[in-house]
């Protein structure tokens, strides 16, 4: 079953709520797609120093067209501008810095979630395209808290959140938290918590369109970042 395409929070709105979950002074780096958005939604009382793997340490928004500096760029070859204070530097130092618990939050977008955590974004086992794993196992090995921001549903309707994931894994029991156009869903150790959905959305309706079990969250509940 397709997804109700007039339900659900647009791309700019799912990276809003990512940022305001980010606590303030942390350091966070942003894989490709719609986590790059997240740097727009900042808010202007909170300071977060955004890392990217090709070398930048202070990372600001997006530059603005007209106005781009054509070698500063993110590892998803966007232009970006950087914070007062930011850093450059070599691979080899960017890597150290998440391989050695230095990032705190890392946001990534995903082909499937497994009802455990397990994440699978970095290819779908298809042997007629090029795999492209990027920093994506390092960073959900090395970084203290995993995000994953990405559509609920495939174009075809096939649930992203599942029982078990059915691509190549990135990694095992690694995400803290998911974010889709339906809701805002946190993985625990009781199961996959739904902290919040989108007007419009039911918990049956957003069921009906995940092949894991939700739960609903109940007022015991507290999640602490």
């Amino acid at each position: 079953m397709k997804p109700d395409e007039k339900l659900g929070w647009n791309t700019a709105e799912m990276a809003q709520k990512v940022a305001v979950d980010i606590h303030n002074g942390a350091y966070v780096n942003l894989g490709i797609g719609i986590p790059e958005l997240v740097a727009n939604f900042v808010p202007e009382d909170r300071e977060v120093i955004y890392h990217t793997e090709n070398g930048l340490l202070g990372m600001g928004k997006v530059a603005e067209e007209g106005k781009e500096d054509f070698e500063l760029v993110n590892a998803g070859k966007k232009y970006v501008t950087a914070i007062p204070g930011a850093s450059y530097f070599n691979h080899a130092d960017s890597f150290s810095m998440i391989r050695g618990g230095h990032i705190d939050i890392c946001v990534l977008g995903a082909y499937q979630v497994s009802e455990e955590g397990d994440l699978a974004n970095w290819s779908t086992g298809n042997t007629k395209s090029v795999p492209a794993v990027g920093g994506a196992m390092d960073l959900v090995a090395g970084v203290k808290t995993i995000f994953v921001i990405t559509k609920h549903n495939t174009k075809n309707g096939d649930p992203k959140i599942v029982k078990k994931c059915s691509f190549p894994l990135t990694g095992k029991s690694v995400v803290s938290r998911i974010y889709t156009d339906l809701a805002v869903i946190d993985v625990t150790k009781d199961g996959l918590l739904v902290r919040e959905m989108a007007p419009g959305v039911t918990f049956e309706y957003l069921q009906k369109r995940t092949e894991a079990k939700l739960k609903k969250l109940n007022n015991e509940y507290s999640n602490k970042y």
